[in-house]
């Protein structure tokens, strides 16, 4: 039996990488789309080496497009979360660093033809329903991938991508506070449970015994923190509505610290069984929104701007990353209209993935 070939576009977007593909060239029903995307990424190995993932969640992720049959968009953009080594699938997240390379990849694909100096794209995100307007730097009608922005977690410079969020709150849960709290407790700690762009348990590092500045490594190598972790994530999972989350990568994990670094906050955000090397563009939404919202557990450790818009800085690992939030305050009730963020994204290869026979 033969290979079946299913042709690919290779991206970096934002702090991820992965491979674009084309939905129509991929299986429609979703338990032969996983069992596909299980043997093009080779999950089940940790180097992921009978595959074209990095071993690593952030280079673990598939982005699939289509034109939109949404007449307020473009593209259709639906995402996937494959495990490193558990062969599993979860279409339940989005992904906004791999969202980063929709529009320069709905491009490449033909999909969307470049207008002018800079084409504006509008993208759906099928998972979670969330509209995004992307602008592409497209001189000449070419996509331009060189230029001046520099994203922390990327090394050198290229054009930047802006990505403007809307329709994000309540996307998962339906709820900006799943819970209806903006405080709750789980096996002792306290968290806030938030749903913009990501649904996210969020806890004060110190309250995990943390500096909050830990390196990635030190977190990684902490296992009695993933534990506790892993613990009050599915407690509050349940109490967000969202069932049992053991097998879901949703709701993600953040945690707040006060700034050291000229930011606004200090954060680190897991994956939710590693943590990130940089930041998570959704989580960066949500974490941003937690900031501004007054009760919630950021509240004591920075001080949380009060016009709108307002740029919120996250220090991460690898450095910051800025959220521009438009929002609108009533005393403490906060309504959150938009996110915007900066970022970068280059096509790093092109052809076909070859999938086992038998697998299709």
């Amino acid at each position: 039996m033969t290979q079946t070939a299913i042709p690919f576009w290779f991206m970096r977007g934002g702090t991820s990488r992965g491979p674009y593909f084309l939905r129509s060239d991929l299986p429609e029903d979703l338990e032969t789309l996983a069992r596909v995307l299980v043997a093009a990424i080779g999950s089940g190995h940790p180097l992921n080496i009978d595959g074209i993932g990095g071993g690593n969640a952030v280079t673990t992720k598939v982005a699939m497009l289509s034109r939109s049959k949404d007449s307020n968009a473009d593209i259709d953009y639906f995402f996937a979360q494959v495990g490193v080594e558990d062969g599993q699938v979860d279409f339940k997240p989005t992904c906004g660093n791999i969202l980063s390379g929709v529009g320069p990849a709905a491009i490449e694909m033909g999909l969307v033809k470049p207008r002018g100096e800079t084409t504006a794209i509008r993208i759906r995100a099928v998972n979670t329903g969330a509209l995004i307007e992307a602008k592409v730097q497209t001189p000449g009608d070419n996509i331009r991938y060189d230029g001046v922005a520099r994203i922390d977690g990327v090394p050198g410079r290229a054009a930047p991508v802006g990505l403007q969020f809307m329709g994000t709150v309540g996307g998962a849960t339906g709820a900006f506070l799943p819970t209806g709290n903006r405080i709750d407790v789980f096996d002792d700690v306290e968290v806030t449970c938030m749903d913009v762009a990501m649904p996210m348990v969020i806890a004060r590092a110190q309250d995990l015994g943390l500096t909050g500045y830990e390196t990635v490594t030190e977190l990684n190598d902490n296992k009695a923190l993933f534990s506790r972790i892993e613990t009050v994530r599915r407690l509050a999972g349940e109490a967000m509505g969202m069932g049992d989350v053991s097998k879901s990568v949703t709701p993600k994990f953040g945690l707040l610290a006060a700034p050291r670094a000229g930011g606004t906050i200090a954060t680190r955000y897991f994956m939710p069984w590693t943590a990130h090397p940089t930041m998570a563009v959704t989580g960066a939404q949500c974490l941003a929104s937690c900031v501004l919202t007054p009760g919630t557990v950021a509240e004591g450790l920075c001080s949380a701007p009060s016009e709108s818009p307002a740029t919120i800085v996250l220090e991460h690992p690898s450095g910051s990353i800025d959220v521009v939030v438009d929002f609108e305050r009533d005393r403490r009730d906060i309504t959150i209209r938009s996110a915007g963020l900066v970022r970068t994204a280059r096509l790093l290869a092109r052809g076909d993935v070859m999938i086992p026979p038998g697998v299709i």
